[in-house]
């Protein structure tokens, strides 16, 4: 159960020792734009050597984006796996030192004493596990104190039972699968039982869609995959619907799409339905961390390397990469070592092996991940139907949107500021022959998809793509990754990687434990999602509050960005104490939810591709 600790360990004690985060100082000057560089043949032969030592090489983890080769991009590559190893060290030897208690907790025997106050106290003894569901509680409470600081989301364990909780889900933790429905576009993709989609909903399947009510996620696709010796999955399709007299958004049915194709719904038994959204919360589970890996870091990795081999070290533009890709380039060779190996710690844990990750990247990236404009903030969802929509209700709630929207918002006004002090004139950026050559790269040799063409004429494009990158590295990754798993998307019992008896193929289930990782599998799940947190973040200074708050960065900038930059942090900083600050309301909910989600506070999260 521990071999996933030790690997790593093994691993990451190879590599080179690497300066930290706060040493780590790519800039040497003030930054200027070429046409107003005194140097410029110096500046140019800079350039012409980065071209040669920064080149395109194979994809790692799939076929996704170029990943860098050439001497300077292979040392580029090295250091970045050096403090990328640094950086992990705490939490490395944090869950190694905090995995064995866990092991003792759950063997414990739980007796029961009836207090005079009714009160239960647990008194341990030997030979327990987990025989039930509110076993896997044992799991996480009172552990993982230093890998974990954050804990698990306030309401998880007394709620994900509940039918809004999973729902919700989909507009916080996963907001990347769910579309709604157009009712003249989009046919039905399945059918339910006409009378059991009247008795939970009040309305006919046809009402829901023609209403723009009815909402669609699909992991179909997963059906193709080859699971592992012992371990299932399904490739779960659901409907959700908002409620006609509440406007609650509800999950309706679930289609397994694998056996005797069954589809269920909350008319089930309790077990039944626990695990349809449980084999659902499974396929979801596996989308999320492979998505985050084809969207968040091929994209912005494929644009950096164009913008290396493009813009002078002294370019403001330049400067804002350098500063926001920090450790970029660890991550796809370490996942290579160690993660996504044949054996590594995703096939140890997940119901299907390292092969379906490089299939779903093949299949994702030029579809959809891959896709840059399609993949800004506001335009993902309103394509999907999720904000704006003009064919159905509003959204009750969208946690996902409230706190993704509100950092993208300060995001945008800073790199306002910052595009504007650079360019306060629109010929200054047509003029510009290094940002020119960056975007043109981008779309020929470094095949970035869907990105904005050549030439680049208007200083909003520009603002648009690097929030776009900045929205990448920190916010969108964490979503996803970082503490997202540990605090939610990724605990049990409610979000297995793995499935462990057979899909069913007739209802009525009877041991939904058996269903579930045991204690050895549980920790390996728990241990994996416990290595994406970064606890020591606040020490380092490599928050997203701090984003752009490095001396290194502040240097070489004029007093506009200075006074941009403080103000982003103080935005930061509201946002963080709101995020902080939330609890329940008189009806038990957070934000229309049934568990407080504090994933995207900045003060917590990596300005940066952390893992």
């Amino acid at each position: 159960m521990l071999l996933a600790v030790i690997s790593i360990i093994t691993f990451l004690g190879t590599a080179n020792a690497a300066p930290s985060l706060l040493e780590f100082d790519p800039f040497n000057a003030s930054y200027s734009l070429p046409q107003s560089d005194p140097n410029i043949l110096v500046r140019e032969a800079k350039i012409t050597a980065d071209r040669a030592g920064y080149l395109y090489g194979p994809s790692l983890l799939g076929n996704a984006s170029f990943f860098p080769t050439g001497i300077l991009g292979k040392a580029r590559a090295a250091a970045d796996v050096a403090v990328f190893t640094k950086n992990a060290t705490f939490i490395t030897k944090s869950i190694s030192k905090e995995a064995q208690p866990v092991v003792q907790a759950v063997t414990a025997v739980r007796i029961p004493f009836l207090l005079a106050r009714r009160a239960m106290i647990l008194i341990r003894a030997k030979a327990g596990g987990l025989k039930d569901l509110s076993s896997y509680e044992m799991l996480y409470r009172d552990q993982w104190q230093r890998s974990n600081p954050n804990g698990v989301a306030p309401g998880y364990f007394s709620n994900y039972t509940q039918d809004l909780f999973f729902s919700m889900e989909r507009l916080s933790i996963g907001p990347f699968t769910t579309r709604r429905l157009h009712p003249t576009d989009d046919a039905l993709p399945f059918q339910v039982d006409e009378v059991t989609v009247k008795k939970i909903t009040g309305k006919s399947l046809g009402d829901l869609h023609q209403s723009g009510r009815l909402f669609f996620a699909d992991h179909s696709y997963q059906a193709k995959y080859v699971t592992q010796p012992g371990r299932f999955a399904a490739a779960c399709s659901a409907y959700f619907y908002l409620c006609p007299s509440t406007n609650d958004f509800l999950p309706l049915a679930i289609k397994t799409n694998v056996g005797n194709n069954l589809t269920y719904t909350p008319l089930d038994t309790a077990d039944d339905w626990l695990l349809a959204k449980m084999m659902f919360n499974n396929n979801d589970y596996f989308f999320g961390q492979i998505f985050h890996l084809a969207n968040s870091h091929a994209v912005a990795e494929i644009v950096y390397l164009a913008a290396l081999r493009t813009l002078s070290a002294k370019h403001p533009v330049r400067a804002f990469l350098d500063r926001v890709m920090y450790q970029a380039y660890a991550i796809r060779p370490v996942g290579t070592q160690v993660l996504f190996n044949p054996g590594g710690f995703f096939d140890q844990g997940s119901a299907v092996d390292h092969n379906a990750v490089f299939d779903f990247v093949g299949q994702f990236y030029p579809t959809l991940a891959g896709l840059f404009r399609s993949n800004y903030f506001t335009k993902s969802l309103t394509d999907r139907g999720l904000l704006g929509c003009s064919y159905g209700p509003p959204l009750k709630h969208f946690p996902f949107a409230e706190d993704a929207g509100a950092i993208v918002t300060s995001l945008r006004k800073f790199l306002s500021t910052y595009v504007y002090s650079y360019y306060p004139t629109q010929d200054l950026l047509t003029g510009d022959k290094e940002v020119q050559n960056w975007i043109k790269e981008a779309n020929t040799a470094a095949e970035v998809l869907d990105f904005p063409s050549a030439p680049l004429d208007h200083r909003s494009t520009l603002i648009d793509i690097l929030t776009q990158i900045a929205y990448l590295s920190g916010v969108n990754h964490h979503t996803l990754n970082s503490n997202a798993p540990s605090m939610l998307s990724g605990t049990l019992p409610f979000h297995p990687a793995g499935i462990y008896r057979p899909i069913p193929t007739s209802k009525g289930v009877q041991d939904l434990v058996s269903y579930l990782p045991n204690l050895n599998q549980s920790l390996n799940q728990i241990t994996l999602t416990l290595r994406f947190n970064r606890p020591t973040l606040p020490e380092e200074h490599g928050e997203l509050v701090d984003m752009f708050s490095s001396p290194t960065f502040l240097k070489g900038q004029g007093t506009p960005v200075q006074q941009a930059v403080r103000k982003f942090r103080a935005e930061m900083e509201a946002i963080g104490e709101k995020v902080e600050s939330r609890n329940f309301d008189e009806k038990g909910l957070s934000q229309g939810m049934p568990f407080v989600w504090k994933v995207l506070d900045p003060r917590r999260i990596p300005f940066f591709l952390c893992v």
